[in-house]
């Protein structure tokens, strides 16, 4: 992928801006990453980080409550927000006329997002029933990305539920609201992308006019989250009332995503090789040949590649037959994984892999929405937007040494096991929620 023009500055504020021009179709993304996840959120308030991200649509001082909804879909636009483990992005989707407005939105919310207690209580309220129908009421709810990292981390960061638990969602007040905004929600915290139809010059003069005057406050000292790797297999155990079959999933530590980003993407090509397509090697064991189990995923990080700092999480998770028992699909697993590690795969099949992966990329990245998000990732993680566009490059650089360096450190011996049982739809749903 060719490295289009980026321009990169910061704002005497301490905001850091990237600009990606692109005059293809009339259209502008505009997006604010805060450097804080739900890693980040403080011990007795899980999901806070996420019921933040929802308080930060609810108007603000300057405009009442639904007036940002209201007007980026008036102007044909379209808008969201999501939670992350090192950070929380909001986006917009605009009509390039309609550029000053997306900046207007995101400098004023930046400014003074509106908390109140009614705000407060309504998306408690929202958060808890997005839970129910996310989690807990759906088969396999929270697997593995809330359920497997109690299992692998004993630390409060990397193990808790960043979903949150409901007697904690409950108890969050508005001193939490307003200390957790002062903390983490300043402009030196933060990294605003606008991509798509614009000059660089216009950009530049609305950023100044909208963001140049919001109060500056010091970033806050981001803490490491570093844990060792565990010593042994950890295992753990879920019963799923709306599970109709068994399923295991295994969690392995990998390479430090930022400062180890080649051992990080063989990981990433060795998941394809385990599982991507019918032709890889647990698709062929485990469900056609023998078979063990009746679906099967592998993947780096808990929510896909490029979303965490260290420690991140190498996933493979299965569904399967109750007579087959959760020894029987690890033995296949860790019988594949020492073939790989003996005896790298050849280029064949290892550009089977990095071909999907660049095609998948430079489809992904034509999506402006997608692309103004990747952009504004990357200089959060990275403190380095262009890196998106040698991404494709680099995963094809890959080679069946690393990945079969890569399946090597997948030891037996060091990972976490969970196992998820099928229950009654007798269990009891009050102590899950909590």
């Amino acid at each position: 992928m060719a490295d289009p023009e980026l321009v990169r500055f910061t704002l005497d504020n301490g905001l850091r801006v990237v600009l990606a021009p692109d005059a293809t179709a009339p259209v502008v993304g505009v997006s604010v990453h805060y450097d804080v996840g739900f890693r980040s959120e403080p011990e007795g308030r899980t999901g806070f980080a996420h019921l933040f991200e929802h308080l930060m649509f609810q108007g603000s001082e300057s405009l009442e409550k639904l007036a940002h909804f209201r007007y980026v879909q008036s102007s044909g636009g379209s808008f969201n927000g999501s939670t992350h483990p090192d950070y929380t992005d909001y986006f917009e989707v605009l009509p390039a006329a309609a550029l000053e407005r997306a900046l207007f939105l995101e400098a004023d919310r930046m400014r003074a997002p509106k908390l109140t207690q009614e705000n407060l209580a309504n998306q408690i309220d929202v958060v808890k029933e997005e839970i129910r129908l996310n989690v807990l009421n759906r088969p396999y709810g929270g697997f593995p990305w809330i359920t497997l990292p109690p299992v692998l981390y004993s630390t409060f960061p990397n193990a808790h539920n960043g979903y949150g638990g409901f007697e904690d969602l409950e108890q969050a007040t508005l001193d939490d609201c307003a200390a957790f905004f002062d903390t983490y929600y300043s402009p030196a915290n933060a990294v605003l992308t606008v991509a798509g139809d614009f000059t660089v010059e216009q950009a530049r003069e609305l950023i100044e006019k909208h963001f140049g005057d919001v109060p500056h406050r010091p970033a806050p000292v981001r803490p490491s989250f570093a844990e060792p790797a565990p010593e042994g297999e950890l295992r753990g155990e879920q019963v799923d009332p709306h599970a109709p079959l068994p399923a295991v999933g295994v969690g392995y530590r990998m390479p430090d995503p930022i400062n180890d980003l080649d051992g990080y993407l063989a990981n990433l090509v060795l998941a394809g090789v385990l599982t991507d397509g019918d032709g890889s090697r647990l698709q062929q064991r485990l469900v056609h040949r023998e078979p063990l189990v009746v679906d099967i995923g592998a993947g780096a990080g808990l929510f896909g590649p490029f979303e965490a700092r260290d420690p991140d999480t190498f996933t493979i998770t299965a569904i399967h037959p109750p007579e087959v028992s959760t020894d029987q699909v690890l033995t296949a697993l860790d019988e594949e994984l020492e073939k790989l590690a003996a005896t790298p795969p050849g280029d064949q099949e290892i550009k089977k892999v990095t071909a999907r992966w660049a095609a998948s990329l430079h489809s992904e990245h034509d999506k402006l929405v997608s692309r103004t998000l990747a952009l504004g990732s990357f200089e959060l993680l990275y403190g380095d937007a262009s890196l998106v566009y040698r991404l494709a490059e680099k995963i094809s650089a890959v080679t069946g040494e690393a990945v079969s360096a890569a399946a090597k450190a997948l030891r037996p011996d060091s990972r976490a096991v969970l196992v998820v049982r099928p229950g009654s739809a007798d269990s009891d749903q009050e102590g899950t929620e909590q």
